[in-house]
């Protein structure tokens, strides 16, 4: 079990980033939705469930050493090596929009220049990235109960005291600010989302684990963890319905709405699993290309890292509205492609 925690929070420290800290991408997916949106949290739950367990498993089964073991195990030689190349690319797109949206953080929170606030991860992240694979997991899940505590806290004390009501909240709400489709397929692409950000780390992680059924455990955990999150972030924004479209980092303004402090501290978490999941995209990026503490590793990170930050200056909410839907696909072709392996697995 012990084990397993510590899958399921890394798990969670990877998927729980910028946009998903900030409410950013749970505003843009889900709440503009109004009162469906609790439906599709539901849906969207239920697929990130199965596709957590399974992804842990499948890592497990093949012993993957990176994320193109077991795509190439899911979709075969030749279509698995364009699937690697695509998810390969939006690991690093992910990465780029946690370097924007810890600049957006230092700026809203602290009156930090954006470029600075950026600076400054990109230098936590290089200096992580340079330690073994077993301390960079420690270091993704130490942040997870810190986080689920601080959004507990908010979500719970807006939904008691809303400034909507939850059957107004149809009438502040905006669909035409959510990813082309209905309620119900911005359900199913944001299940593909998250599982396309935790696919290549999670599979390492289960990988390493002890037994398949501590790395299903672990993927359980996390995915638990995860819907838990979505319904209390989600929930605390519909009461707060009539604002939080005005403003990049929505959960921020919940936040200091009930006291400074917690704003301070909601802040510091948000910055925190920003730097988790900017090291959980580069980290299997790197690996994708590089032998961790190879010459070509050690080249490649800093290029990335530069490279990544005159990138970031494009804008943390419009990277997140242009990026996080397309890898949703990408993450639904994933989904599918593991349900039907399993479906053969269990009909045989």
């Amino acid at each position: 079990m012990k084990q397993a925690l510590k899958i399921g929070f890394a798990y969670t420290g990877v998927v729980v980033g910028a946009g998903f800290s900030t409410g950013q991408e749970i505003l843009q997916f889900f709440t503009n939705h109004g009162s469906m949106s609790i439906f599709a949290i539901i849906l969207s739950g239920l697929l990130v469930l199965f596709t957590g367990k399974w992804t842990a498993d499948v890592g497990f089964d093949i012993k993957a050493e990176s994320h193109v073991d077991s795509l190439l195990s899911i979709f075969g030689n030749i279509f698995g090596r364009i699937v690697d190349i695509v998810l390969a690319f939006f690991l690093y797109g992910v990465a780029v929009i946690m370097f924007a949206g810890a600049g957006s953080t230092f700026y809203e929170s602290f009156g930090v220049a954006p470029w600075i606030g950026s600076l400054i991860l990109i230098i936590a992240v290089y200096i992580t990235l340079n330690l073994n694979f077993n301390r960079i997991v420690l270091a993704l899940g130490a942040i997870t109960p810190y986080l689920l505590a601080i959004v507990v806290i908010i979500a719970v004390i807006n939904f008691l005291n809303p400034a909507v009501p939850f059957g107004e909240a149809d009438q502040y709400a905006k669909p035409e600010a959510t990813p082309p489709g209905p309620w119900w397929w911005n359900a199913i692409t944001y299940s593909g989302f998250t599982i396309a950000v935790a696919f290549s780390f999670l599979t390492m992680m289960g990988s390493r684990s002890d037994s398949r059924k501590v790395a299903g455990w672990g993927g359980i955990i996390g995915s638990i963890i995860i819907i838990l999150l979505m319904f209390l972030i989600n929930n605390g924004l519909l009461a707060q319905m009539d604002e939080v479209n005005e403003v990049q980092l929505p959960m921020l303004l919940l936040a200091n709405g009930i006291h400074p402090v917690l704003g301070l501290l909601l802040s510091i978490a948000m910055l925190l699993v920003i730097y988790n999941t900017a090291v959980g995209m580069l980290y299997p990026f790197l690996n994708r290309f590089s032998n961790p503490g190879s010459q070509r590793y050690k080249i490649m990170l800093p290029v990335a890292l530069v490279l990544g930050y005159i990138l970031s200056f494009a804008g943390f909410a419009d990277l997140v509205g242009t990026v996080y839907p397309v890898m949703g696909y990408v993450g639904l072709l994933l989904g599918i492609a593991m349900l039907v392996k399993w479906l053969r697995m269990v009909t045989r």
